[in-house]
């Protein structure tokens, strides 16, 4: 299928990014917080506009499930990135005043330690033997990043989706580096309906006969599993009434009614998972998507959580929390949740709701509306 079979909308920019990047390594075991360990670490980044002598003008930028540290084009890698019109001269993220620094994730496939990494000591893919992972790990990662570049504190710390509950760990684990936390389409922790939509995900992975435990690499792919796992996100990415407007009940073909697909909103869907299909490794899918699940910022009783020293509480830079509406993976309820709960433990709260029609992936797409909150916020004395 082709992208000429679906009908036209607005798309996030993402794609496989095999080179274009810089790499941090610490060949110093890193001890993972349920207990695993990674005999070495790498982690891939990308940076844009000047860093200043005082190295206090960097905005980390934490992505997404599936997104690379390609978030921008640069010389090096000129293929728009999957934030390129919110980052740049005069842009929501100014590059004439910032230093940009966005890091693929610990876990991930596009140059970060992840799965699909060989292991030093085996020689061969981690595959299932990589640990469990955490956000809190994810963030630690990053930290040593930063140590070695020698920024003691950033400017902001930002992110949405999975790139939001990253943001707000920082601002917890490490508080007095931080002077600013954006936090978009996110939540205080991961909610059961979210859960149970990742799980079904993973799942669908795992049930693929070529999926074979984890270990398919140098074997035939399981992209029918991980095609169908990403058609079920996709459907948490977006919203209905968009689909509405952009589809409607209108067929693919006007033949004979067919059991694959046969609407317009299935050509778009099976669309997407293959794209995926070639872009993604599906164990890099199962561990970060667990982590998602393992998210929990909000202070209780119980010892479930294995990071509950770092909770909302421990939070002390000015927060923006954003919103959408229509937003079906993270509910904007969540947002206000969060939003009340940190404004509990401090003042500097500020509140942004979109009204888009986009859902969760408004995010990527809404430059005026999400791009004038995080302006405002990173100019803050």
């Amino acid at each position: 299928m082709s992208q000429s079979d679906v009908p036209a909308g607005p798309e996030p920019e993402y794609e496989r990014v095999v080179s274009g990047y810089e790499t941090f390594h610490d060949p110093s075991p890193f001890q993972c917080e349920w207990g695993g360990v990674l005999p070495e670490l790498t982690l891939a980044w990308e940076s844009w506009g000047e860093l200043s002598p005082q190295k206090d003008n960097v905005v980390l930028l934490h992505t997404g499930l599936s997104a690379s540290s390609h978030a921008h084009s640069q010389a090096r890698n000129p293929h728009p990135g999957w934030w390129e019109e919110f980052i740049g001269p005069g842009r929501p993220i100014d590059t004439d005043a910032y230093h940009v620094i966005c890091t693929n994730l610990l876990g991930g496939c596009y140059g970060s330690t992840g799965p699909s990494s060989t292991h030093p000591v085996s020689g061969v893919p981690y595959a299932t033997d990589f640990p469990i992972i955490t956000v809190g790990d994810m963030v630690r990662a990053q930290l040593l990043l930063l140590d070695s570049l020698g920024i003691d504190r950033l400017h902001a710390s930002v992110g949405a989706s999975l790139g939001g509950m990253q943001s707000l760990m920082l601002g917890a684990i490490a508080p007095q580096r931080v002077g600013r936390i954006i936090s978009i389409s996110a939540a205080a922790c991961s909610h059961p309906q979210s859960i149970a939509m990742r799980f079904v995900q993973r799942q669908a992975v795992m049930a693929d006969p070529d999926w074979r435990e984890g270990h398919y690499y140098g074997e035939s792919f399981p992209h029918r599993g991980l095609r169908v796992a990403r058609e079920m996100g996709t459907i948490t990415y977006r919203s209905g009434p968009e689909w509405m407007e952009r589809f409607g009940r209108k067929r693919a073909k006007g033949e004979v009614p067919r059991l694959d697909e046969d609407f317009q909103v299935e050509n778009y869907l099976a669309y997407q998972g293959d794209k995926f299909c070639l872009q993604y490794d599906p164990n890099s899918y199962l561990y970060i998507s667990k982590a998602m699940d393992l998210f929990d910022m909000i202070e209780t009783e119980s010892d479930e959580s294995i990071s509950s020293s770092a909770t909302l509480a421990s939070i002390e830079a000015p927060t923006l929390i954003v919103g959408v509406k229509s937003d079906i993976l993270f509910p904007v309820w969540q947002q206000r949740e969060l939003a009340k709960l940190l404004g509990e433990t401090h003042p500097r709260v500020v509140y942004s709701e979109i009204d888009s029609p986009y859902g969760h992936d408004a995010f990527l797409i809404e430059l005026d509306a999400i791009g004038a909150s995080v302006r405002t916020h990173l100019s803050l004395a």
